[in-house]
């Protein structure tokens, strides 16, 4: 039999962590700003919001880790998006500067306790399997020193040439029927068509980029495709979520791709703020399901051309 007592404790310790990921994120639209789109200007705020990675393995975070990685390096000035644990920098000879603070990521998971399988192979029945949310604590490389060179410096971005044909061929090879013209961007679920406006009808052409696969990352959802729930009518929570999916899974394919626009969709942070503060686990749901279209779109894109997969959350600091 589950323990009642364990159950309420891993709750509890979920609902804490929700809540403080939730009120950072709430905070920041508040303010105007959109956590996951931030100033490109500089070298820097290139560097700041790459995809994050583990620099011991060299996995990307996926999810709503991206989301706080991208938080911590904008709020302190890192350089760079590579991420390590305590115990990650001493195996590399290196080691944290005494003093750093480190940044919370996560890892969910579901185990079956032991005796909870003894009560299924004693009954017949299926066991019952507890959800869990673990915690890590990570060090951007910037915080670490005497790490190995090739560890310790950021990775250059991709060339700016590499952009826009990268992205005409995503488009073809996802077979997401793409139309271009008109002078609205959406996605038509019925009839499974993407269309956008031509690239020079933006005031920076880059930002053409941005918005195709913003509404590619809606056109993901289709039942043929990840199969989300698309049936909110405008107004609705329903559609502000799956709006907040496509403009994560933009952000992050954006970033995985190397791409650096500067539009922003600043229409939509009331209805986001509506459904994050109804429910504080709204934007951990769309992180993740964002990561997933995300990764879906990029598995059409030449592997040479992209810096790794989305589909690894923090697994790998179990080994750490």
């Amino acid at each position: 039999m589950l323990n009642p007592n364990a159950l309420s404790r891993a709750g509890q310790d979920r609902a804490n962590l929700y809540n403080e990921i939730t009120d950072k994120i709430i905070a920041e639209l508040e303010a105007g700003r959109v956590p996951w789109v931030q100033p490109w200007g500089t070298a820097a705020a290139k560097a700041r919001l790459a995809m994050p990675k583990n620099a011991s393995t060299n996995r990307q975070y996926s999810g709503i880790n991206i989301l706080i990685l991208w938080g911590a390096a904008i709020e302190r000035g890192f350089s760079a998006q590579s991420w390590l644990t305590f115990r990650q920098a001493l195996s590399l000879g290196g080691h944290v500067r005494k003093g750093e603070r480190g940044t919370t990521v996560v890892y969910a998971d579901r185990f079956v306790p032991n005796d909870e399988k003894g009560r299924a192979d004693e009954t017949g029945e299926a066991a019952q399997a507890i959800s869990f949310l673990k915690r890590f604590t990570v060090f951007n490389t910037d915080q670490c020193e005497e790490l190995p060179d090739e560890i310790a410096t950021a990775a250059p971005p991709p060339p700016p040439g590499l952009i826009e044909p990268t992205v005409e061929a995503l488009i073809e090879a996802s077979g997401i029927p793409f139309r271009i013209g008109g002078d609205r961007a959406f996605y038509a679920p019925a009839e499974d068509y993407v269309q956008v406006p031509p690239p020079q009808a933006y005031f920076e052409p880059i930002n053409w980029h941005r918005t195709a696969l913003h509404e590619l990352g809606h056109a993901t959802g289709h039942p043929s495709r990840l199969n989300r729930d698309q049936g909110g009518s405008y107004g609705t929570r329903k559609y502000a979520f799956e709006e907040l999916v496509a403009e994560l899974s933009a952000a992050f394919g954006c970033a995985s791709l190397g791409i650096v626009p500067t539009v922003r969709h600043a229409d939509y942070i009331g209805s986001w703020l509506e459904v994050l503060r109804e429910d504080n686990r709204a934007i951990v749901r769309a992180a993740s399901q964002a990561s997933k279209a995300a990764d879906y779109l990029l598995s059409f894109v030449p592997q040479s051309t992209v810096p790794g997969s989305l589909d690894s959350v923090v697994a790998d600091h179990e080994a750490a």
